[in-house]
């Protein structure tokens, strides 16, 4: 399996940002760390190793990325204002460094899919509802879809823009809309077993069915745990039957 490290400092985040590439071809998968995790989580619990017969037959080529969160919502010393802006700041360094480093390490008609797990749902989900123009799709695995459970009690105008459970029922932008509609991948996962919530997942899908908007909504039974042996059950799983 082909492993590449790239880093550059970002200009959106005013700091250096390392990239992990795995494989050398197939549609881009762009993986958003967990809770306060780096780009090497989903290669530590072992699930790059878990889908690497999917990697080294081409079918997938895998990028992660750093997450901000300890910056951000999981930094309890900083104004919640604050939070905002940093997390504003990833979503930038994302579409405008993140998603272009990919195209050129692929093609311009490679398909992008953002996926993440826990923490790394929400902001995968948020990521591709903000701009579905140039990221075709979303795999969200055991989320919570409002970013409040996250903010410790805070609320503005930018928390809203950046909770799905919030901003979804009120979008009325007919091409974003149209965009998001278009998307054969919006997949919402979650298990049933402790310190999962597959109500979160129901709540949200229900908001995109009444957007008319097409998704996969899949709950697990209860042998399956908010833990990296569900997700690396689950990511397999997907890349051999919905991809």
């Amino acid at each position: 399996m082909q492993r590449e490290i790239t880093s550059w400092f970002s200009p959106a985040v005013n700091r250096d940002m390392p990239v992990v590439t795995y494989g050398h071809y197939g549609f881009a998968l762009l993986l958003v760390p967990t809770a306060a995790a780096d780009y090497l989580e989903y290669e530590r619990f072992q699930l790059i190793e878990a889908i690497r017969p999917w990697i080294d037959a081409g079918k997938v080529k895998v990028f992660s990325v750093n997450s901000l969160n300890t910056e951000s919502w999981m930094n309890n010393d900083m104004l919640g204002e604050h939070k905002a802006i940093r997390h504003n700041e990833f979503n930038n360094y994302i579409f405008n460094e993140v998603i272009p480093f990919i195209k050129s390490k692929t093609s311009n008609e490679t398909e992008i899919i953002v996926s993440g797990a826990s923490f790394g749902a929400l902001h995968s989900m948020n990521l591709f509802l903000k701009r579905p123009d140039i990221i075709n799709g979303v795999f969200a695995m055991s989320g919570v879809y409002d970013l409040t459970e996250y903010t410790k009690g805070y609320y503005d105008e930018q928390v809203y823009f950046n909770s799905p459970m919030h901003y979804m029922p009120n979008l009325t932008d007919h091409h974003i809309l149209e965009q998001i509609r278009r998307s054969r991948h919006i997949h919402i996962f979650s298990g049933s077993g402790p310190y999962e919530d597959p109500s979160s997942g129901s709540r949200f899908a229900k908001i995109l069915y009444d957007k008319n908007i097409n998704y996969e909504l899949d709950i697990w039974g209860p042998e399956w745990p908010h833990d990296w042996n569900t997700w690396k059950a689950v990511m397999p799983h997907y890349l051999e039957t919905r991809f």
